[in-house]
Order: C-alpha cells, then structure tokens, then sequence
C-alpha cells in the first residue's frame, strides 16, 4: 500500500512517475500505525507518512482474476469479425478526436475497418495514420509509398497472390496496426485482398482439436526477414503461433507466416504433431475469410494481432501507399479516446 502512494511527494502529480526508491527509502519492517476514514478517502498512516487513497481504488487493488489484463488491453469480442465492410469517414476522423475514437473502437471490436473520402493522395495518408500514433519505422522505411517493383526483397513487392498471414512475425513486437491504401492500378486486374480473423480462427480449432490449439500455443517457431542484403532480423526469442495473456490467459495475438517462418523447435519424433496441428489450423483459416477489393479513397487498416491478410495475384500496376502502428501505441490512443483519460490512469494504478 504504501508503495502506491499518491501524494505529491511519493507521486509526480504531471508525469504520473514514482518519487520514492521504494526497495531503499522505504524500511523493511513497515506497517500500518492508523488508519482514517474522511468520506471516500482513506488515510493510511505508516513509517511517519500518511498516505491517502480513494476507497474504491483499495477494493480493487485486492481483487485478482482477469480484471487488470481487461484493463491494461482494453475491450475487446472475438467473435464480432464481420463479412461486411466496417466503415468510417475521414473528415470526422481527422476533424475530432471524437471521431479517432470512433474508428479505434471499430478496430478493436471487428479488426478491421475501411476509411471512406480519404484522398488518394499519400500526403493525406499518411496524416490518416498519424492521427492514431507515429508512424512505426522498419527496414521498409516509415511510411511506405510502393509498387511491385522488387525494391523491397520481399513478396509483396511482387505481383503474386499472398496467402493468410500476419505481418512482421520476425520482430520480437510484431506491429500492432497495419494500413494499406491503393492509390491506383493500372492496365490490369486483380489484387483482391483478403482478411482472415485469427480469434475466430483460434476458437473454432479449440473447439475441434484442444489439443492441436495446445500445440501450436505452447510450441515456439523461428521466423526471419532475410531477404534484403545486409539483413537477417529475427526476434530475440522464438513465440509460438498462439499467444496468450499470461495473466487472464486469453488469446492475445496471432503469429503465423509460413513465407518467413523458419525451423520448429521440437525433437524430430514429434515433429509431425506441429505439423497436423498447423494444417488443422491453415484449414480452419479457409472458414474465416473476407475478400473485398480495395480502391482509391478507402484505406483499409488492420489488427495484426488478431487479423490475417492476404491478396490474389494480379497483372498491370498498383501503387499502394500505408504503414504500420505500434500495438502499444494502439491501445493507448484507443483507451484514451473511448474510456478518458481519468478511467485509464485509475486503471494504471491497479496494475
């Protein structure tokens, strides 16, 4: 208790930062002298300090269970993936933080939604996307503006179809918000995208098959980004497919990528087991597609986290302009437009 002290000498009133070296200010025998009570305050008086907290906050602080990780995430169903468009407008987006709101809270509940009279522009892009958080930079630049021209060594810099995946699986923090705007394409046809919710995915193959949802939740995977010289990225540790919360133990986030997956980390002998859960696992994917063809003026932006994409093949040229957005940053933005600023500090509190 005395730990959390909010007084504006344990705690900086602005930066919302500890004051006290807890494990060397703080005697290791303490305890609690007196305790009052004023209204809906309480007062807690220990090692000369009297500390005070709101009532609430001291029943909350001793409950466990899933609340701290709901808190922390946000809100979120994963059963609400739609085979319909989810859509916003731009003007209201970009003119209120009311309306940035709006659009985060339809990424969080669907996984994805798709930004109507946004100028096919880049320049207007882009300022689309840095009304959620900065721009997230990678060894694909910042924001990207890009035909299928090998630039990149890279698939998508291609004109070949794409199957289901999440982006970014060889960083240790996958991106959290993908955009794509097609700005143009010319001289041919195809390129339809395609979306594949990984919840619904991950709770229907649970239902069939726990344990081929065990497996691929417990059984870490290498992947890696190779392809441009000078570089091989690979994540600090091996994730498996399926993460969870290691608190509430909810499903938190999808990694699967078979281009740039590498080696499993499984002895030989039970190397079929990976398998025949993944294949389990690509079929159920098939359940849960969406095939939508994007246009100018419609960016489209994704949970990575929780939403699989892909694309057809396609002849002539597109040009595509996007980015990504940290996870972080994401829920951040999204709590602080949907719950308040008040709301999410309480919650930063409880832990």
């Amino acid at each position: 208790i005395r730990d959390h002290c909010r007084c504006p000498t344990c705690f900086h009133p602005e930066t919302k930062q500890r004051l006290i070296e807890t494990f060397l200010e703080l005697p290791e025998d303490i305890h609690i002298l007196d305790v009052r009570e004023e209204g809906d305050l309480v007062q807690i008086v220990s090692d000369g300090h009297t500390s005070q907290y709101p009532r609430d906050w001291l029943a909350a602080s001793a409950l466990k269970g899933k609340t701290r990780a709901v808190g922390r995430q946000g809100t979120t169903d994963e059963t609400d993936f739609k085979q319909t468009p989810v859509e916003v407008e731009y003007a209201k987006v970009m003119e209120s933080d009311e309306g940035v709101g709006e659009w985060l809270l339809l990424i969080r509940k669907y996984g994805f939604a798709y930004v109507n009279g946004c100028p096919a522009t880049p320049e207007a892009t882009e300022k689309l996307l840095e009304r959620i958080s900065y721009i997230r930079n990678t060894h694909y630049g910042a924001f990207w503006d890009f035909t299928a021209n090998m630039a990149a060594k890279d698939t998508a810099y291609t004109t070949l179809a794409i199957g289901s995946h999440t982006d970014t699986t060889y960083f240790s923090d996958p991106c959290g918000l993908q955009m794509f705007h097609l700005l143009s394409h010319t001289g041919g046809q195809g390129g339809k995208s395609l979306l594949s919710d990984g919840f619904a995915t991950a709770k229907a193959l649970r239902d069939e098959d726990p344990q081929a949802y065990k497996i691929l939740s417990e059984v870490p995977v290498h992947s890696h980004a190779s392809g441009n010289e000078g570089l091989s990225i690979q994540p600090f540790q091996t994730y498996p497919v399926l993460n969870h919360d290691t608190q509430s133990g909810e499903l938190i986030q999808v990694r699967w990528n078979t281009t740039d997956r590498a080696a499993i980390d499984l002895p030989l002998e039970d190397m079929d087991l990976w398998y025949k859960a993944a294949r389990k696992w690509a079929r159920q994917l098939e359940h849960h597609h969406y095939w939508e063809q994007l246009r100018p003026e419609r960016p489209l932006i994704f949970d990575n986290w929780r939403v699989l994409h892909g694309r057809s093949n396609f002849t002539g040229k597109r040009r595509l302009c996007g980015g990504y957005i940290n996870h972080d940053d994401f829920i951040s933005r999204f709590k602080m437009t949907n719950f308040g600023e008040t709301k999410v500090l309480e919650q930063v509190s409880l832990g």
